[in-house]
Formats: C-alpha cells, structure tokens, sequence
C-alpha cells in the first residue's frame, strides 16, 4: 500500500527536506496539519473579524497552505493578494482562492519584505505565525513593507508567538530561543507583547487590540478544535507510523510543554493613521 506520508511530499513545501531536518511546521503539514497558528483557528478568526477584511483589498504575507486565505475569501473581501516565498506553498494557496466568484485573487511568489506591490495599495495586511521567524532585521523590513502597502486607516494584523511577561528576563528568554530552534529547526525569536506593539509603533502604526489565547498548539483539545476529529485521528496515524516524524512531534510537544507559561499567541491588530 502507498505511503500516503511520502505520497504528499512532493506538493508541500521542502519536500526535499527528511522528517529530521524539515522545518517544524512543514514537517506538521507533511503529516497533515493544516492549521499551524500558534493560537488556531480560534484566534485567527477573531484578528480576522477586528481586522474588517470584509469587503476590503487584502494582503496576506506567507499564507502558507493557505488555511487563512479559505476564512479571508468566506468573509467576503473586495480583493485577495497573497504574497508567499515558496512556490509550492503559492500554488497550494492558488488553488484555495481561485474560482470564489468575482472577487479577483492573485498569489505571487515574492518576499514579504518587498513584495513589489504599490504604495498604499491595501485596506488590510495579515501576516501570521512569520515575524515570529525572522531576526530582528528582517522583522523590521517586514513591518515596513506593510505599512507602506496600507493606505491610510488600513490595518495591519499579526499572529505570532509571544513571550510572557513583558518582564522576563534575558537569560529565559535566550533559553527559550535555544529551545525552540532545537525542536522546531528555525531559529524562532518570539517577542513579548509590549516588545511587539513596539515594532508596529516604530513604523507609525496605532496598536488598537491585543487578543491571546494558550500556545497548545499539539494539546488534543486544540488539535480537535483545529483539525476536526477526523483530522486529528489522522495526523495522529501518521505521527505514530512515521518513527523519525513522531520523535520531532514529540520534542516539539516536550518544548512548548515546558515552556507553557512563558509562551502565548498574540493576535495584534494596528491601524496606520
């Protein structure tokens, strides 16, 4: 019987990439994850309804696999862009929002930081679970890009992961670094909250709500509120068939486990004035 695992690979992004050394969320998505926001569904969809996407041009920075771009284009916006790196990803978000009526979409394969688009051309940009993986160079060309592309009163939301409290101290924060680059193989730099709201404001963005839920992103709870039962009893399948899948799985679980109360999602929506 075919290895449905290996079967999908070649359309998901670094399907190049073995089970040991893939990026800890495309190695989720490989096992059939579709939901990868630290705070899940629940959370994108409120910074979606405070972001006001209906009937609005909307940016998205790194759909992904487009699970959000689906809730965008169901909320009815006036147009769709997706602005992601990778091509397989792009063509995987092409395929979700193309053929939903008259509303025009386009997916380019482009950087977040220059995604070549005109000034002012966006009511809304969404970015999610991506500053979170860049340093602090590229964070900030990311910022800059999406309140160049905002036109006045357009709002900029992110979903990230956030460090908590704001006081935590430098030596944590570095161990909670090291921590998650060993199990996820990027070298994450979440923020705390007020350091986030800090980063939109140094690009003249007015921070108007701050939502934030558990980072349980690999609880049972929240993969059945994510995935669906049908889906969790699938990514579960595949996490315990597939021997060098199930030991990152379960280091990345370890990690956010043992980091739980230092770890929030953050959902933060900024209006540019």
């Amino acid at each position: 019987m075919p290895d449905k695992h290996n079967e999908s690979q070649h359309r998901l992004p670094a399907s190049n990439r073995t089970d040991d050394s893939v990026a800890g969320h495309w190695l989720l998505a490989r096992l059939g994850k579709r939901v990868l926001r630290p705070g899940g569904v629940e959370l994108t969809r409120t910074l979606l309804a405070h972001a006001e996407v209906t009937d609005a041009d909307v940016l998205e920075l790194a759909p992904g696999l487009g699970r959000t771009a689906a809730e965008i284009m169901s909320r009815g916006p006036r147009s769709y862009v997706g602005a992601e790196s990778d091509p397989d990803a792009a063509h995987a978000v092409r395929a979700i929002v193309q053929d939903r009526g008259a509303v025009p979409t386009a997916v380019h394969v482009t950087d977040a930081a220059r995604t070549q688009l005109p000034d002012a051309s966006a009511d809304v940009v969404l970015g999610e679970a991506m500053l979170t993986m860049q340093a602090d160079t590229a964070k900030d060309a990311i910022v800059a890009e999406a309140s160049r592309v905002l036109r006045s009163q357009g709002r900029y939301a992110i979903h990230e992961l956030a460090l908590t409290p704001d006081t935590v101290p430098e030596d944590v924060s570095t161990d909670i670094r090291r921590s998650l680059a060993r199990a996820i193989k990027v070298n994450a730099r979440p923020l705390t909250i007020a350091e986030w709201s800090q980063l939109l404001a140094q690009h003249g963005l007015v921070v108007e709500q701050v939502a934030t839920a558990p980072m349980a992103l690999l609880e049972p709870r929240r993969l059945i509120a994510d995935e669906g039962l049908w889906g969790t009893l699938r990514f579960v399948r595949n996490v315990l068939i597939h021997r060098d899948a199930r030991r990152r799985v379960l280091l990345m679980r370890r990690t956010f486990r043992r980091h739980r109360t230092r770890l929030t999602a953050v959902g933060i929506v900024a209006r540019k004035p």
